[in-house]
């Protein structure tokens, strides 16, 4: 094994790219970057090619998000560091499989202190084990989000959010058995992170989970009955990208 550390980054904007590796030649110098990608095709391909050690996988990618090259690349002999703009969106397995997820704009020391952990397991672990363990936890869907509060923050379950309203810059969020959550996070935000789940955009205010809808009222745009009697207004933008996305989520006769 080479007494340098082979590194990849995968990071779809090349401000962001670039500003890593040079972090790391500079903070870093016993990392090597061996390789980069920025789409979630590529990273699989050069991960199980070039079988780094050590990976900095962002989580919004323009073909879909990190924790799918996770699922689907060949190559378990690896760490994970996740970096993300996103720091209300966490996965349970962070907190035991992943090394680390660093928030951008990345800062120097925390980017040492993740290296300074990657060194310690190295030395200590078995990095295919806890990369087969982040893999079961995607593939289990244990998916929650962490909504920032005023004291710190309050983890929830992504399949118990029942809609998101936007409110100029802030989003409130609507939780099964009717708690109410306010962010200071745009709608946008949270649109592309739960984008590939059963949530969609049928207003310029509304995000909502396809799980909770029970009725849908036709109209120029209509507008949509929740289990609990709540109403949302459909845009006539949306309206067809949500029927699509509504009959494909459930049965039809």
């Amino acid at each position: 094994m080479s007494s340098l550390i082979q590194a990849i980054i995968v990071d779809d904007e090349d401000n962001s790219l670039e500003a890593l590796a040079i972090l790391l030649q500079k903070y870093c110098p016993d990392v090597q970057v061996i390789g980069s990608a920025q789409t979630v095709a590529s990273a699989i391909e050069l991960i199980d090619n070039l079988k780094p050690e050590l990976v900095f996988l962002d989580i919004a990618l323009p073909d879909g998000q990190g924790f799918e090259v996770l699922e689907e690349v060949g190559h378990s002999g690896f760490e994970v560091v996740f970096t993300t703009a996103y720091d209300q969106y966490a996965l349970k397995a962070f907190d035991f499989s992943a090394l680390d997820y660093l928030l951008k704009p990345i800062s120097a020391e925390k980017l040492q202190q993740a290296v300074e952990r990657f060194e310690k397991i190295r030395k200590e672990e078995s990095f295919g084990d806890r990369v087969a363990v982040l893999k079961d936890s995607l593939n289990n869907h244990n998916e929650r989000i962490i909504l920032s509060s005023m004291d710190g923050f309050d983890v929830y379950k992504i399949a118990d959010i029942v809609r998101c309203e936007a409110n100029g810059s802030y989003t409130t969020f609507y939780i099964k058995g009717g708690q109410r959550i306010i962010t200071s996070k745009t709608l946008n935000n949270f649109e592309r992170l739960l984008a590939d789940l059963s949530f969609v955009r049928v207003h310029s205010k509304h995000l909502i989970n396809l799980e909770y809808v029970k009725k849908y009222i036709s109209g120029r745009g209509g507008y949509i009955v929740f289990e609990d009697g709540t109403q949302v207004d459909v845009s006539e933008r949306k309206k067809k990208e949500f029927i699509l996305r509504m009959k494909g989520h459930a049965r039809t006769t």
